[in-house]
């Protein structure tokens, strides 16, 4: 299984997200720290969680690393995160 393909299991499992993007840019980061050929070591997550209603930045960032603890052991180097609750989205917009 890809690893892109992982992570969205494991959040689908831990947050059941009403919206989940998982994008591998690893490419992007061709050259730089972590890197490898085949990419699969930076991902970009994109999560709307009603599991993130209350939190601070920092605990929806826990939970999310909780969840991805193996594959962040496992070969992903970087993740760039945007935790969002539901509702929030439309107060931003």
């Amino acid at each position: 299984m890809r690893m892109a393909d992982r992570i969205a299991c494991k959040l689908d499992a831990a947050l059941k997200p009403a919206r989940l993007d998982v994008r591998d840019d690893s490419e992007k980061h061709r050259g730089h720290a972590g890197w490898r050929q085949g990419g699969e070591t930076h991902f970009r997550v994109e999560v709307v969680s009603a599991a993130f209603a209350g939190l601070s930045r920092v605990a929806r960032q826990r939970l999310v690393y909780q969840a991805l603890a193996e594959e962040l052991e496992g070969g992903v180097h970087a993740l760039e995160l945007k935790t969002i609750a539901p509702g929030e989205e439309a107060k931003k917009g």
